[in-house]
């Protein structure tokens, strides 16, 4: 019989939609939802029998090797790491930065602690034959909603069978599968209208095995190790250091300054009282220009939410900014650090002498070679 169709943008009742799609998908059924990329059909993970139903309908379809086309989907990045806790630094970084999002990571799923332990060996067998399982946390609601009251993760594939890029309206799930799945929510057009790009991770480098929303190149900026100095207003302290610190990184790397991010490592600054596109402060352009460094073209920012998820390493220049942080960012705690290993204040020079902002120079400079050495590049 056809699926019904629920259209989420006339329904009087979100929470009605999501609990029928919970209760759908506990009773083993398909459910067919929308996501940023294209329309899903989507099986509980727990319920063993829809996952093998699910994976015969993905047999015939050309998909990346060893995973079947199908896509744990999870809440969150932090959700992913219980199922894949050795998902490694570069995981780490591209799961901070893409998800939710449209991207599938396949990654080494052989942890002994792992979630994925604890699904039926059936659905391990179907989800990881090869020792990698693919990972998502899709950036639509009902989905993200759905997973909030599900017990267990959401098995996901894409709605291929009609031919690339996928089903990107409900009417065309409906065509495409017919009888095979029985409730459709229908959230009209796809945002993106094309799949999600597929990346295979490992320890120090990914292979993009099937391309997707997100280019090659924004995924290798994406998996950059990024580094962010914070103080108050950055146009002193954090661009002095953001300077000194790429320049450092160039001389290890043996490249110029400008080139330090193609070679993997993005350097930043915020503040966290900072007005946009503010100049830095002459005095601190003509103390590092003394040291060949040239920061007269920076503009200031103030410390956003995303780049704070970004970040691999979070400088403070002072203890109050980093509890600032930490006050409106508590997840961030493990990232961020005062610039001093001692953890003294490195004090703002602003409105001083050029003395003074020499002195401030004197203080970073050790600090910041230290931390250029400590970096794994």
């Amino acid at each position: 019989m056809p699926p019904v169709v629920i259209d989420l943008r006339s329904a009087e009742d979100s929470r009605d939609v999501v609990h029928r799609a919970v209760q759908a998908l506990a009773e083993g059924k398909v459910v067919a939802f929308p996501t940023e990329t294209v329309y899903a059909l989507a099986v509980s993970a727990l319920a063993e029998s829809a996952v093998e139903r699910l994976s015969k309908l993905c047999r015939a379809v050309n998909t990346q090797p060893g995973t079947q086309g199908l896509t744990l989907a999870v809440k969150s990045a932090d959700d992913a790491l219980d199922y894949v806790p050795n998902l490694g630094l570069l995981g780490e970084r591209l799961a901070r930065r893409c998800w939710p999002g449209p991207v599938t990571l396949i990654v080494d799923d052989r942890h002994p602690d792992s979630l994925l332990r604890q699904l039926s060996p059936a659905v391990q067998g179907i989800l990881s034959p090869s020792g990698e399982v693919a990972l998502r946390v899709p950036a639509h609601s009902a989905i993200h909603d759905v997973l909030r009251l599900l017990a267990g993760p959401v098995v996901f594939a894409g709605v291929q069978r009609i031919g690339p890029p996928g089903a990107i309206t409900a009417q065309q799930v409906v065509e495409a599968m017919r009888d095979e799945v029985q409730l459709v929510l229908d959230d009209g057009r796809s945002r993106y209208g094309q799949p999600a790009s597929v990346v295979r991770v490992r320890e120090r480098d990914f292979d993009l095995v099937e391309v997707g929303v997100v280019s090659v190149q924004t995924l290798k900026r994406l998996s950059s190790l990024i580094v962010l100095f914070v103080c108050t207003g950055n146009t002193c302290r954090s661009p002095m250091a953001e300077g000194m610190f790429r320049h450092l990184v160039a001389q290890r790397l043996g490249c110029k300054p400008e080139q330090v991010e193609d070679r993997g490592v993005v350097v930043l600054s915020a503040g966290i009282a900072a007005m946009s596109g503010g100049r830095a402060a002459g005095e601190a352009v003509e103390v590092l220009r003394s040291m060949q460094i040239d920061i007269s073209t920076h503009e200031s920012q103030p410390l956003t939410e995303q780049l704070v998820r970004h970040a691999d390493l979070i400088l403070a220049m002072t203890r109050s900014h980093r509890q600032a942080v930490l006050a409106d960012w508590p997840a961030a705690a493990e990232r961020l650090k005062l610039v001093c290993l001692d953890g003294s204040d490195v004090p703002d020079p602003v409105g001083g002498s050029a003395e003074q902002y020499r002195r401030c120079v004197a203080q970073l400079k050790p600090e910041l070679e230290r931390l250029a050495a400590e970096l794994e590049l």
